[in-house]
């Protein structure tokens, strides 16, 4: 399992560990996930999916999951991810 977020797309990014003498050793920041499981209102149904901390504020702070979906770039979402988006789009226009 990798440690990407399936919505925002943020993945470990690479730094170095400095010591109080000064010497540098190469470490890995690892985003905040979380496995969390969300519900879409346009389909009724729950979702799990492994969310960063950051992520899961966006999708709170613009309303929910379709919202969230509906602004995301595609290139940022996993494969899972983008077939939520595209079953909610396609419901929205049947509705």
């Amino acid at each position: 399992m990798s440690r990407v977020c399936e919505l925002s797309g943020k993945g470990p990014m690479t730094g170095n560990n400095v010591s109080h003498a000064n010497n540098k050793t190469r470490r890995r920041f690892l985003p905040n996930l979380n496995e969390v499981t969300l519900i879409s209102d346009t389909l009724g149904r729950s979702f799990s999916l492994r969310v960063s901390a950051a992520a899961l504020r966006t999708v709170d702070h613009r309303g929910g999951l379709d919202a969230f979906l509906a602004k995301a770039k595609d290139a940022d979402l996993s494969a899972k991810a983008l077939k939520i988006k595209k079953e909610i789009a396609k419901a929205s226009v049947a509705a």
